[in-house]
């Protein structure tokens, strides 16, 4: 997999970019503590880059349809190499102001958009088909393993000085950039005859109308929008519970580095797991392991063992998410990629800003280990309801039904009508 030159120049192109990200996203409240003294200003600039995808994620996907997706992820690492540094420049002379951090927050919420959904909908042209789910699990251990490091080494980068963290995010910005400009293959498919160009709006309709039509990737969707109601839940419950236990700050890291353990060794199995074994019944298995592992989160006598049930809990998630999508990615036309990619996006960031902010409301009202009983007993039915769903059921492995055999079945389920 690493043989191929353009997907490991991609692969740490993304990784160096998120060890950035993860050194800015730390020191961003804190510079705004700063400036401000205002826990809120802190929280609204760092909900900023969520509001950013979630206003522009579906006109996102029709354009990196209509654009060149190469250019188009070049173009958004340089635009935020050049936001990134404006705001290095402005805190190292002492004239950063609160204006400039929330265009920043919002410009290049815009262009991470772009870039992601762009990178998602490139990913099959870069490696072969047989790769595509070895390809996703090497870029969720990546992202577990920043998760795992990026945290001390964010803070260390602090340590040394404010300004440091947004300059090192600027330095990885450029060598994204660079990377892929190096990189050789053509990033989606070349199209053999000219549509004209209708608006945005039709094309987003476009998108979202074939995933509607594909009752598995509608249904599973749909099923991981509502379990990303309780992840989102989940982060300020377990903070809750670690409290409730008399937990240090450390521990509370080691409790979540514990479930970025989980996460990374679930993402290293994850593409045999894909290859082996149906999308249905990997779904189905999911979600009847979270329901029955997110109760524990309620008897964990210590932070240690709150710790484990993290790890175990985030075991299964990263198989399911690489299954999940190497099959959506491999029946979906590539012209259509974008947008499908920034529907799903959409929808499941949406649901995790729900439970996010439904979470701590619930959680002042409830309780926190009445909080993990309800949110235990969701999970439950979404794993009834996806059991008795025939067609995931009987859902292939994934990457064994292409987008042409999707594309016939259309047309023979056409002629049949006619």
């Amino acid at each position: 997999m690493l043989r191929n030159r353009d997907f490991s120049l991609l692969l740490s192109s993304q990784l160096i970019s998120a060890i950035g990200d993860q050194a800015q996203f730390m020191a961003l409240p804190l510079v705004v503590l700063a400036l401000t003294g205002s826990a809120t200003q802190a929280g609204f600039v760092l909900g900023l880059g969520t509001i950013s995808f979630l206003a522009f994620g579906l006109v996102a996907g029709a354009l990196v349809d209509r654009w060149d997706r190469k250019t188009t992820m070049i173009w958004c690492e340089a635009g935020r190499t050049v936001l990134t540094s404006g705001v290095a420049v402005a805190a190292l002379l002492d004239r950063l102001t609160m204006p400039q951090l929330y265009a920043t927050a919002v410009l290049a919420g815009i262009m991470g958009t772009l870039f992601q959904v762009a990178n998602t909908a490139a990913l099959p042209n870069i490696v072969d088909a047989q790769q595509l789910s070895k390809a996703l699990g090497y870029q969720q251990s990546a992202g577990s393993a920043v998760s795992i490091f990026g945290a001390p080494l964010a803070g260390a980068l602090y340590a040394v000085g404010r300004v440091v963290p947004f300059a090192v995010n600027a330095v990885s910005f450029a060598v994204s950039a660079a990377s892929l400009r190096l990189m050789r293959a053509r990033f989606q498919v070349e199209r053999q005859e000219i549509r004209p160009r209708t608006r945005l709006t039709a094309e987003i309709r476009e998108g979202i109308g074939w995933l509607w039509r594909e009752p598995v990737v509608r249904f599973l969707t749909l099923v991981s929008a509502a379990d990303k109601v309780r992840y989102g839940a989940g982060y300020l419950l377990i903070i809750t519970l670690a409290q409730d236990l008399g937990s240090s700050p450390l521990w509370i890291g080691v409790i979540f580095s514990g479930a970025a353990v989980g996460a990374m060794a679930g993402a290293m199995v994850s593409n045999r797991a894909a290859r082996q074994f149906p999308l249905g019944r990997i779904a189905v298995v999911m979600l009847w392991l979270e329901a029955v592992m997110f109760p524990l989160y309620a008897l964990a006598p210590n932070p240690l063992l709150l710790a484990m049930v993290a790890a175990g809990e985030s075991l299964v998630a990263p198989v399911y998410a690489v299954a999940m999508t190497t099959h959506q990615l491999s029946i979906t036309p590539d012209a259509l990629r974008g947008r499908v990619t920034s529907a799903v996006s959409t929808l499941t960031t949406g649901a995790l800003s729900i439970g996010t902010l439904a979470g701590g409301a619930l959680i002042g009202t409830l309780g926190a280990k009445p909080m993990v009983w309800l949110c235990g007993a969701w999970l439950l039915a979404l794993a009834l309801l996806t059991t008795a769903n025939r067609a995931v059921r009987q859902a292939p492995r994934a990457g064994t039904v292409s987008q042409t055999e999707t594309t016939a079945g259309a047309v023979q389920k056409m002629d049949l009508t006619s």
